[in-house]
C-alpha cells in the first residue's frame, strides 16, 4: 500500500494519475477524469468509514426487521453523516462477479452518498471498465492508496482533487480554473475577508455561515472552516454553496460529508437563474466566478427578475452586457448579506479588470458600480500579479465588500496594487498557465497592509464619490453652407434613396432648380426660401415636403463655421449631431466652473444639453462611476537615452555579424 504520511500531495496525485494509463486505448484522454475522480472519491469515503464497518453493520443487523427509520441510528455508528451498509470493499470485489458487487457496494452508501455517484454518472463508468475488463484492475489499483484522514488531512485532500481536476481538464483542453481556485488566492482571499473579526469568531460558541455561490469543488468552503476553527476549534461552521458542474457539485459534496457538514446546503443547478438558496442571509459570502462568461443561456430569467421584481430581487442596480456575466455574481452576493443592525456581512470576490470600468455613465456595469459605491459597500480592491491562475494569465482583482465598515473605512475605499514581483515567487514548474504563486509571508504582508489602512507606495485611499463623474452633452450650434452647382453634391442627392421616389420630371425639376440658384448660401433659410421660389420648381408645380426639404440640405449642405445658425420653427438654436460631444466631470467639481473653464474656451458657441437628466437625483448630466485602477498607480518612467539605445543596437548589430561569419566560414 502507497503510504501518506510522509508525502506531499503531488505525489499522491501523480500516483492515482498514473491509474489512467490503464485506461489507454479504452477510453481517450479526455474521459480518464470520468473514471478516476469518482473512484477517488469512493476510496476517500471507503478509509474514511473503515473504522466503525463493523459497528455500521453490526448496527443494522441490531435493529433488523424494525419500523423505526434506520438512518439515525447507523449515522451514529459510523460517526458520520454517512454510512455504508456492505461488508464489501474495493479489495473484496473479487475478480469473478466485480462489477455486481462494486454495484451491489455502491448502493449499501446513505441516500447523500448516492446522490454524489448518479452525478458523476458512475454507472456508465462501471459499464464501461467491466465491458473492457479493466473495472478489477483499476478498483484493484485504488486500494494501494491509504486516504484515511490520519494518513491525508481534509486541506490535503484538497489540494489533491484540485491537482488531479487541473491535470485532467488540461490534457482534456478544458477550462480547470471554471471548476476551482488555487490554494494561495483562496487563502488570501479567506485571510481578507475575516481579517477584521477575529476577536469575534475567537469567542466561545460561534456560530457562523459561509456561502459560495460558485462552489466548484468547495475550496472557498473548505479555506474558510480552516481559517476559522485555527482561531476557534469549537466554532461552529455552516457551509453552504451552489455548483453549475455536477462532478464539481459530486467532490465538493463528499468533501463536506467527510468534515460534518449538512450537504443538503450544497446544491447543483446555475445560481442565476435558479437560485436554491433564495431566502437565505450569509455572515460571509466568497466566490470566484468565471472571468468574461457570457449569461445568454439565462439571460431570459435574470431580466424577468430585474423588470419585475427590481431592488426587490437580486439584480435590481442593473444588468451587464450578456458578453461577460462577472457583476450579476457580485450582485447575487450582495443580495444575499445579513442586515447590518443583525451583525452584517463580509464579501470576498475575485473579477478581473472588466468590472472596473466597463461600460459609460449610464450602462448597466456603471450603474453596479454606482449602487456599490454609493451604498458605501466597497472596502478595498487588490490588484494580484498576473499568473496566478489554471487557465488564464491575465490581471485579476479581489473585491473585500462590508456593509458593516468600521468608523475609519466608512465612505472610503482602498486600492492595493500587489501586481509586482515582490509580492509573489515564481513556480518551479508552471501549471496550465499558473506560473507564479503566493507564500505564506506574501499573504500576510497583502493582509498587513489591507489591515493597517495607510497611504503608500502601494496602498491608496479615495472617498467614495472620486469614482464618480457626470457626463454631461455639449452641443454646438448647426451652421451650414451650401453650394447647389456642385456636382459631387448634385451625386449624392442623386443616390439617395428618397430621391429616387420622385418621377423623372420631378427629379429634373429639383436639380435644374438647384443649378438655376445662386453659386453659394451662407444662410438656410434663404436657401429654401430661394430654392421653393424658384422657377424651375413653379413650372412643375412641384411642393416640397419638410422630409424633402431635410433631403436635399442634408445631401447639399455642409458645416460651415461662417456660416449663419440654423434655427428651427420655435425661433430655437438647432444642434449639429455631428459636432455633439460628451464630457465627464468629477462628482466633486461644478459643471458650470468645469464648462467655463475647460470647454468655452475652446468653442465659445457651445452650450450644455439641459435636457440629459439622471434618472435617479434628476440633475443635469448622466452619474457614471469606474475604478480606474491601474492610472492611481502609474509611475511614469522617461525613456532611455538615444545614444545608450544606439550603442545597444551597435552591440548587437556586431554581434550578428560575428555569427555570420562563423556560419559562412
Amino acid at each position: 500500500m502507497v503510504k501518506t504520511n510522509n508525502e506531499n500531495f503531488s505525489t499522491l496525485a501523480a500516483f492515482i494519475w498514473s491509474v489512467a494509463d490503464s485506461l489507454r486505448g479504452d477510453f481517450k484522454q479526455s474521459e480518464y477524469g470520468r473514471v478516476i475522480l469518482p473512484l477517488t472519491v469512493l476510496r476517500r469515503l471507503e478509509c474514511v468509514l473503515e473504522p466503525t464497518r463493523e459497528a455500521v453493520i453490526n448496527e443494522k443487523k441490531k435493529h433488523k426487521g424494525a419500523k423505526l427509520p434506520m438512518a439515525p441510528f447507523l449515522e451514529k455508528a459510523s460517526g458520520y453523516s454517512f454510512y455504508n451498509t456492505s461488508n464489501i470493499t474495493l479489495d473484496r470485489l473479487g475478480t469473478n462477479d466485480t462489477k455486481e458487487n462494486l454495484e451491489r457496494y455502491i448502493e449499501s452508501f446513505s441516500e447523500n452518498v448516492l446522490d454524489i455517484f448518479e452525478n458523476f454518472n458512475f454507472q456508465d463508468v462501471i459499464d464501461r471498465l467491466h465491458k473492457a475488463n479493466l473495472l478489477f484492475l483499476v478498483c484493484g489499483q485504488f486500494t494501494k492508496i491509504d486516504l484515511h484522514p490520519k494518513k491525508v488531512d481534509n486541506h490535503q485532500m484538497g489540494l489533491i482533487f484540485e491537482e488531479l481536476i487541473r491535470r485532467f481538464a488540461e490534457s482534456s483542453n478544458e477550462t480547470a480554473g471554471e471548476h476551482f481556485t488555487p490554494r494561495d488566492i483562496v487563502t488570501l482571499t479567506t485571510s481578507l475577508v475575516f481579517n477584521f473579526d477575529s476577536d469575534t469568531l475567537g469567542k466561545p460558541g460561534v456560530i457562523r455561515s459561509v456561502y459560495d455561490p460558485t462552489a466548484g469543488t468547495g475550496g472557498f468552503l473548505s479555506s474558510s472552516t480552516e481559517y476559522i476553527h485555527s482561531m476557534n476549534p469549537k466554532a461552529k461552521i455552516a457551509n453552504f454553496g451552489q455548483e453549475l458542474n455536477p462532478e464539481s457539485y459530486a467532490i465538493c459534496k463528499a468533501d463536506m460529508l467527510i468534515k460534518g457538514q449538512d450537504v443538503e446546503n450544497i446544491k447543483l443547478g446555475n445560481t442565476l437563474s435558479e437560485d436554491q438558496h433564495a431566502e437565505s442571509k450569509f455572515d460571509y459570502l466568497l466566490s470566484n466566478p468565471p472571468f468574461g462568461v457570457e449569461w445568454k443561456k439565462v439571460e431570459k430569467s435574470v431580466q424577468d427578475e430585474h423588470k419585475n421584481k427590481g431592488y426587490n430581487g437580486r439584480f435590481g442596480p442593473g444588468l451587464p452586457r450578456v458578453s461577460d456575466g462577472s457583476l450579476l455574481f457580485l450582485l447575487h452576493l450582495i443580495s444575499k448579506m445579513v442586515e447590518p443592525s443583525k451583525g452584517g456581512s463580509r464579501i470576498g470576490i475575485i473579477l478581473n479588470g472588466s468590472p472596473l470600468f466597463t461600460g459609460g455613465a449610464g450602462s448597466g456595469e456603471s450603474e453596479i458600480r454606482r449602487y456599490v459605491l454609493e451604498n458605501d459597500l466597497l472596502e478595498a480592491i487588490i490588484a494580484l500579479p498576473t499568473d496566478m491562475f489554471y487557465n488564464t494569465g491575465i490581471a485579476t482583482y479581489i473585491w473585500i465588500l462590508s456593509n458593516h465598515k468600521t468608523k475609519e473605512r466608512l465612505g472610503k475605499v482602498q486600492l492595493i496594487n500587489a501586481n509586482s514581483d515582490e509580492f509573489c515567487d515564481k513556480m518551479r514548474k508552471s501549471l496550465g498557465s499558473k506560473r507564479k504563486y503566493l507564500t505564506d509571508e506574501h499573504i500576510k504582508r497583502i493582509v498587513k497592509i489591507y489591515g493597517d489602512f495607510e497611504e503608500s507606495k502601494v496602498s491608496k485611499i479615495f472617498k467614495n464619490t472620486e469614482f464618480g463623474y457626470r457626463r454631461i452633452t455639449v452641443d454646438r450650434p448647426l451652421k451650414l453652407s451650401f453650394k447647389p452647382h456642385d456636382e459631387s453634391k448634385l451625386s449624392s442627392l442623386r443616390e439617395e434613396a428618397a430621391f429616387g421616389k420622385f418621377s423623372k420630371k420631378e427629379q429634373n425639376a429639383i436639380v435644374d432648380a438647384l443649378i438655376g440658384l445662386k453659386e453659394e448660401y451662407k444662410d438656410r433659410s434663404q436657401f429654401l426660401s430661394e430654392l421653393n421660389a424658384s422657377p424651375a420648381l413653379q413650372s412643375s408645380k412641384l411642393k416640397l415636403s419638410n422630409l424633402q426639404e431635410k433631403m436635399i440640405v442634408k445631401c447639399i449642405g455642409e458645416q460651415d463655421e461662417t456660416a449663419q445658425i440654423c434655427k428651427n420653427s420655435k425661433g430655437e438654436i438647432e444642434a449639429n449631431s455631428e459636432l455633439r460631444d460628451y464630457e465627464n466631470i468629477p462628482l466633486s467639481e461644478s459643471i458650470e466652473k468645469y464648462f467655463q473653464r475647460e470647454v468655452l474656451p475652446h468653442v465659445p458657441d457651445a452650450w450644455i444639453d439641459i435636457s440629459k437628466i439622471d434618472e435617479k437625483d434628476k440633475k443635469v448630466g448622466i452619474v457614471g462611476y469606474e475604478i480606474p485602477f491601474n492610472r492611481h498607480f502609474y509611475e511614469y518612467k522617461p525613456p532611455r537615452d538615444l545614444r545608450e539605445i544606439d550603442a545597444d543596437l551597435d552591440q548587437v548589430t556586431k554581434e550578428i555579424l560575428t555569427l555570420l561569419q562563423e556560419v559562412h566560414s
